[in-house]
């Protein structure tokens, strides 16, 4: 089973996925036409293998690692040639080799290797082996590792919604779910764009080629600093396209093929984040295979395995202690789109998927449609990992557990508000409840939404999102003080008595979002400060009134 075999004259790449009797269904990963009875079928004697060595960064492959822009160049066409066989790394491309720094003098020369070249050698129960720079390794098969561990460190996405209110780990599970047009690509392209992770493995798998198009044309233009230096993030960026309009069996091969690639740099001591956009479309192919296998249907005519598969692809997502040495730890982090017919979240993927991973940011339509992005849905939405980050959040700033309650809180108080709202009118709310709305409004529109294509809020450091959720929850903890303490007496001091007297402070208030994510610490810090300052006093003047 699963043994990679060559069809036809024209040796085309394929797969066993079934052995009956005497006889053996073949996936191919490109197109069938032109073949007959009679032609050669090939065997390997191995599985599918993804070539893992130097060169994987700033590459692109499709779903089963041939190298896509060597292709460009080689076969001078926009199309792939039937049985094209392209080695994934540069066979010629020398790499410098420096070797451990424990090692003494004359162990090992220090120089410049191709991939293919043996740089040592390893003797194991007799018998010599030589060790290059790159090896296979088959993409079903999990990488092992000495120790798996709990994840403790935030993946900062440079999103208030996601940073804030629905964190996950290095080494979690993450679903994006949402209907065409709710941002599930624009999200994950800004998790690759600006998330605190060293290496990228982005996957588009059955999506529109000219999203793919896309990541190429704005990647090579972003810089990220790394140890004081300006680096293109494409440098630490490795693309696995399979596109809507490449072979379908191949979408299944290219979630395993990204997935293994993650797995090659985690086991170097990276944090990588692997984007799979979408699994949808890879449960879509396993349905038209398990079809044509005569298999039979489950729900929606998914194979019956379908969670099964699910589930074997999302926990290779792991923090671990690598094995060998010098003590190393990675760690692998999975975002997978899910894109549910007509935005039906009971879709068979879409609720396998919930039961598997661990962080859910649930897409609105209705949010999308009022341009509110990201459209992520604060009730539908979920983390599992918000008690394991507690310790982790606590040591960067020891309010932001409660602060992030609390504005948890006045969202679910707004949201019970608004049928009662909608039935009577704002009118008859008491004060208190008004306030709840106007700061819900204001966390809404001017702290959870992000204009992931403007210069001031593209991405948001972990220092500005604290800062803005202290001085909102600062305000609404003010204002009902305030309100309390003047409610017994005859100058009693309601919500638009407070709007109308504070009203160049909460615009400041509503314009924090547009403080340039890149100005140092110390400014912010100091900005956050002096509005603090604003709201106490202009507060206390109108309650001493």
């Amino acid at each position: 089973m699963y043994e990679l075999v060559r069809v036809g004259w024209l040796r085309l790449v394929g797969e066993i996925i079934r052995l009956e009797g005497d006889s053996a269904y073949i996936q191919v990963y490109e197109e069938t036409a032109g073949l007959s009875v009679g032609d050669p079928v090939l065997k390997s004697g191995h599985p599918l293998c993804v070539k893992l060595g130097p060169g994987l960064l700033d590459n692109i492959f499709d779903g089963i690692q041939r190298p896509l822009e060597r292709i460009a160049t080689e076969c001078a066409s926009v199309f792939i040639a039937k049985g094209c066989d392209a080695t994934p790394l540069d066979p010629v491309k020398k790499w410098h080799f420096d070797p451990a720094a424990s090692l003494q003098v004359g162990d090992l020369v220090t120089g410049e290797y191709t991939v293919s070249d043996p740089i040592a050698q390893v003797e194991f129960q007799g018998k010599v082996y030589d060790v290059a720079l790159s090896h296979d390794w088959p993409v079903r098969e999990p990488r092992p590792c000495l120790e798996k561990l709990a994840g403790n460190t935030p993946l900062l996405t440079g999103q208030r919604v996601l940073d804030c209110l629905f964190p996950t780990v290095q080494g979690g599970t993450c679903a994006i779910p949402g209907a065409f047009g709710c941002g599930k690509t624009c999200i994950s392209q800004a998790l690759s764009k600006y998330s605190n992770s060293e290496v990228i493995v982005y996957v588009g798998c059955g999506e529109r080629g000219n999203e793919m198009a896309e990541v190429l044309a704005d990647f090579p233009e972003l810089t990220t600093t790394v140890d004081g230096k300006e680096e293109g993030i494409m440098q630490r960026t490795c693309l696995v396209a399979n596109t809507s309009n490449m072979p379908v069996a191949a979408r299944e091969a290219s979630i395993y093929t990204g997935i293994t690639l993650a797995e090659y740099f985690r086991d170097m001591g990276y944090n990588v984040a692997m984007m799979a956009d979408s699994t949808s479309r890879w449960a879509e192919a396993l349905r038209e295979i398990s079809g044509r296998l005569a298999e039979m249907p489950a729900d929606s005519g998914y194979p019956a395995y379908l969670g099964a598969r699910l589930a074997s692809f999302y926990e290779r997502a792991s923090r671990v202690k690598c094995l060998g040495s010098p003590d190393r730890e990675g760690s692998v982090t999975i975002v997978g789109a899910v894109s549910p017919p007509g935005g039906d979240f009971s879709d068979p993927v879409t609720t396998s998927t919930m039961s598997i991973v661990q962080v859910f940011w649930g897409l609105d339509k209705k949010l999308a449609q009022r341009k509110h992005f990201p459209s992520v849905n604060w009730t539908t939405s979920f983390s599992k990992y918000l008690r394991f980050l507690e310790p982790f959040f606590d040591s960067y700033d020891s309010e932001f557990v409660g602060l992030r309650q609390k504005m948890s809180d006045i969202l679910q108080q707004e949201n019970e508000l608004t049928d009662i709202v909608q039935l009577v009118g704002k009118d008859s709310l008491s004060e208190d409840q008004k306030l709840i709305l106007e700061v819900a409004k204001i966390i809404r529109e001017d702290f959870l939404q992000q204009n992931a294509f403007s210069d001031y809020d593209y991405m948001c450091p972990l220092h500005k999102t604290v800062g803005m959720m202290k001085i909102i929850c600062l305000f609404h903890d003010q204002c009902l003080r305030v309100m309390q303490e003047t409610s017994g007496g005859e100058h009693r001091i309601g919500w638009s008595t407070i709007y109308n007297t504070m009203r160049p402070t909460i615009s400041k208030i509503t314009n924090m979002k547009f403080e340039h994510p890149l100005k140092p610490e110390a400014e912010f810090k100091a900005f956050f400060k002096a509005l603090e300052e604003e709201i106490v006093t202009t507060l206390r003047n109108l309650a001493e009134k």
